[in-house]
């Protein structure tokens, strides 16, 4: 009993560190983030965080690509629909409304680690399945051709117009909900529109 308790208060602890230190690195980048605020916040010591995460490198990456798995897993597109990248694009634009920190983490990532490229390793890369549902939607004719890579990569800029990495404007969750459904027709219609094939993209409406 006593070490199940001890595994659950670890557990709990595990979560503090990570949950306060997502809002952290959110902020302050990996260079400007504080292990002290963070064990601080977390009600917990330097010893407990490293035990768990090596270092501040090792905590940022425990973060990182737990929010690269949360995209991933809580904003698919759809296996049952190859077409689907515009409501993908959607889903993505209620997802950074809902984890701004996402986004920013993100940024940092491109800021302070690889500023060309991949923002990770060609071994951590998680978008194969998405990469194949689209190279599926274009056997099929559902969506323009071109490099499956590139039209994913457009697909998420765009859903990211109102994002914090906006520098023209960042939405936020507590904006009018008409507002946000104007948002979602346009990039919908944006989006079908801009990965249509050909043929459709160019037909009269």
């Amino acid at each position: 009993m006593a070490d199940q308790s001890l595994t659950a208060r670890g557990a709990a602890t595990h979560k503090r560190i990570l949950d306060v230190a997502t809002v952290e690195f959110a902020e302050h980048g990996i260079a400007g983030a504080r292990i002290e605020r963070i064990v601080a916040a977390a009600r917990t010591n330097k010893a407990q965080l490293y035990a768990y995460f090596g270092n501040k490198e090792g905590l940022f990456d425990a973060i990182f690509f737990g929010m690269m798995e949360r995209i991933v897993n809580v904003v698919p597109i759809d296996a049952g629909d190859p077409g689907d990248l515009a409501d993908w694009a959607v889903r993505l634009y209620d997802e950074y409304l809902a984890r701004p920190d996402l986004i920013r983490l993100a940024t940092w990532a491109r800021l302070e680690r690889r500023p060309a490229g991949h923002l990770v390793e060609e071994h951590e890369r998680l978008d194969q399945r998405k990469l194949r549902v689209i190279a599926e939607a274009q056997a099929a004719g559902l969506v323009r051709q071109g490099n499956p890579f590139d039209l994913m990569a457009m697909v998420i800029a765009m859903s990211m117009a109102w994002s914090p990495v906006s520098n023209v404007y960042a939405a936020t969750a507590g904006e009018p909900a008409e507002v946000h459904e104007q948002r979602r027709a346009l990039l919908r219609e944006s989006v079908r529109r801009a990965t249509a094939p050909a043929d459709a993209a160019s037909s009269p409406v």
